[in-house]
């Protein structure tokens, strides 16, 4: 056996004095513990931490409780607005996770009081209230009719769809939160939808998708009111390479906007048009690849609108608004497309004969 020799008292550190364990550990250093992980705490109500790591926009949207920005531009729509309001209670998407967003401007009728009764209307029923609503208020000096000849006359493209784009870039701007997965852009005018739209189009996970809109027309056949189910949104299209080709020539004006669906322009049905194709009593989830969307029915991921891509309210590659946000994602890398055969039904509009 070896003899040890304890330097200190014969008694354990836990029964030391203070003298003692000073006397015990005089000739070591004092011991440093350094905790990288060490949160920082800032009591500044003035600074504000959104992390927008968490934020995505999955096929699993429901189970995940992501949020979904309802976005509609309106100018003397108070017509529509019952219809309007009856169609938003009706979808299945859980109304606690949509919150509603409208821009009104350049109004002359009752839109806004309308809307506001509408809101107050839906919100003061539980069982269809929506988190939350906001009605923005912005005028952009738009004094052309409302009526169909006028806003869909080949003269006032230019200039309609410029102000459209600007109405759509300040709406986005002032609702779109760090809480958003999804936004959705919904015309007012939107006579007839399925009420599962929101989960059909999430289930697809494309970055912005759009459907067919059609219309209801009824006439007279045979002595029998028949529905000839017109083509309405001619925006939604593929280019081709006869398209091409004007697009091509057109380019040497950067100005010029190219407004689809007018026989005043070369282009007129060079172009292949989602509206002319499909059928709503075919399989609804066929998907096709698209250049430029109408604007009536779009679901965007929302960090396609985070990342910059909103609507030109000037020339971009000769398209504006809806035609030139599907041609910006695009060159952003972003995938566009829509459904043939998944139909939205417009309130029915008389157009001026030759155009489509």
């Amino acid at each position: 056996m070896q003899r040890f020799y304890c330097w200190g008292p014969a008694k354990s550190p836990m029964h030391m004095t203070a003298n003692e364990n000073e006397e015990w550990y005089r000739h070591r250093q004092t011991p440093v513990i350094f905790n990288p992980h060490k949160p920082i705490v800032i009591n500044d109500t003035s600074i504000n931490y959104v992390n927008l790591n968490g934020i995505y926009s999955t096929v699993d949207a429901i189970k995940k409780q992501e949020r979904v920005l309802i976005l509609t531009p309106m100018r003397e729509a108070s017509k529509h607005l019952p219809q309007h309001f009856d169609l938003l209670s009706s979808l299945t998407y859980p109304h606690e996770l949509i919150d509603l967003a409208f821009l009104v401007g350049d109004s002359e009728d009752d839109t806004m009081a309308a809307l506001a009764k509408e809101l107050e209307r839906v919100q003061g029923n539980p069982e269809v209230a929506f988190h939350s609503t906001m009605i923005v208020a912005k005028d952009f000096g738009v004094r052309s009719s409302q009526e169909v000849h006028d806003r869909h006359s080949f003269e006032a493209q230019g200039p309609r769809r410029k102000a459209l784009a600007r109405a759509r870039n300040y709406l986005l701007a002032t609702a779109l939160r760090s809480e958003h997965s999804w936004v959705y852009w919904r015309d007012v005018d939107i006579h007839d939808s399925p009420p599962e739209i929101i989960e059909d189009f999430i289930l697809h996970d494309r970055d912005i998708l759009v459907p067919n809109v059609w219309f209801h027309r009824y006439r007279e056949v045979g002595g029998k009111m028949v529905d000839v189910e017109g083509r309405f949104d001619y925006n939604s299209w593929q280019e081709t390479p006869e398209s091409l080709k004007v697009v091509a020539n057109v380019e040497k004006d950067k100005d010029f906007i190219l407004a689809e669906g007018y026989k005043n322009l070369k282009i007129f049905g060079l172009r292949n048009h989602m509206a002319l194709q499909g059928d709503w009593r075919e399989d609804k989830d066929v998907e096709i690849p698209l250049d430029g969307i109408g604007g009536v029915n779009i679901i965007v991921k929302a960090d396609v609108h985070r990342s910059g891509i909103n609507f030109p309210c000037y020339a971009f590659e000769n398209q504006a608004e809806t035609e030139g946000f599907a041609k910006m994602a695009k060159r952003a890398g972003y995938g566009v497309y829509g459904l043939p055969n998944y139909v939205v039904w417009h309130v029915d509009t008389d157009e001026k004969p030759g155009n489509a």
